[in-house]
């Protein structure tokens, strides 16, 4: 443990050599001084949130020796840390709040609109703000049936342009996981599971049925690999895929058969582009009598 903070702390030294001071950012004091003196913060998106969510999330990440940045936008500024007033303005807005991708950043921001970041956004953010490390659930990826339909998540091309750390518990069970994969070789991402073997995950139980790409057995070696990404100056991002252990996974029979009823579903109501997701995990997780929501939560 104490490598893998000397080398994450040379990391946040060598990542990003400035704090940005527009004036459409506000960034806590505690995330300002521990950006100046190059301490660890891990970015967090604001797309499903909660008071509650948030906080236990922050919680988990001070317990690790981090600084928790969860990102949003509010009235027309990006809130780089959010306080339990803005985290408050947040949950009272709700669903309503505006879901913000790299398109619509120029829209919420100059429309003072609320904006909940998606992991493309956040990304984007988080960078700006001299943030190398972000974490959240899962990432976006190929949608099933994107050769007819061209749904491919933006978060998959910003991983390909910008140097962010994404540790997550692999691509929603939800997409295409195999041709997701291949849609991030070919954006040049570096795909690694992190444990003892080399199976890629699938959001709610830790083995997807297909390889990943590269695995490391530490967080040491994780932390090295980041480093190496930063050296090199490759201006790419890097997905480390965290299995969710076992004793927590869903029933994998169970959430396959719930998300092929899901999809059929949204395919006979016509639900596609960005409101397809939501309505997919909403109905698996009835489908499932709340399993791939308390799975998603460990």
């Amino acid at each position: 443990m104490l490598q893998s903070r000397v080398v994450f702390r040379t990391l946040f030294k060598r990542s990003f050599s400035s704090l940005n001071t527009s004036k459409n950012f506000i960034i806590t004091p505690e995330i300002q001084s521990a950006i100046r003196n190059k301490g660890p913060v891990v970015a967090l998106e604001s797309t499903i949130i909660s008071h509650e969510t948030a906080k236990a999330v922050e919680a988990i990440i001070r317990q690790q020796g981090a600084i928790p940045a969860t990102i949003a936008i509010l009235d027309g500024k990006v809130h780089i840390g959010l306080t339990d007033e803005s985290l408050e303005q947040l949950g009272k807005v709700g669903p309503k709040a505006q879901k913000t991708s790299r398109r619509d950043l120029s829209v919420v921001l100059s429309q003072k609109r609320v904006g909940a970041t998606t992991v493309a956004s956040t990304m984007i953010l988080a960078r700006s703000a001299g943030i190398p490390v972000f974490v959240t659930g899962g990432i976006g990826g190929v949608h099933r049936g994107a050769e007819q339909s061209f749904d491919i998540s933006a978060d998959l091309t910003e991983l390909g342009r910008t140097p962010i750390a994404v540790i997550c518990a692999g691509v929603k069970s939800i997409l295409d996981i195999p041709k997701t994969l291949e849609v991030l070789e070919t954006q040049g991402v570096t795909v690694t599971t992190v444990g003892h073997d080399n199976k890629f995950p699938a959001f709610y139980t830790p083995d997807s049925g297909h390889k990943s790409p590269f695995f490391v057995n530490s967080t040491l070696d994780a932390a090295k690999l980041i480093l190496a990404n930063h050296e090199l100056e490759l201006q790419s991002g890097m997905v480390f895929a965290c299995p969710i252990p076992n004793e927590s996974a869903a029933d994998a029979k169970l959430i396959q058969n719930a998300i092929d009823t899901a999809i059929a579903e949204a395919r006979s109501n016509n639900v596609c582009g960005k409101d397809e997701t939501p309505f997919l995990l909403k109905r698996i997780s009835e489908l499932t009598k709340g399993e791939s929501l308390t799975a998603s939560k460990v």
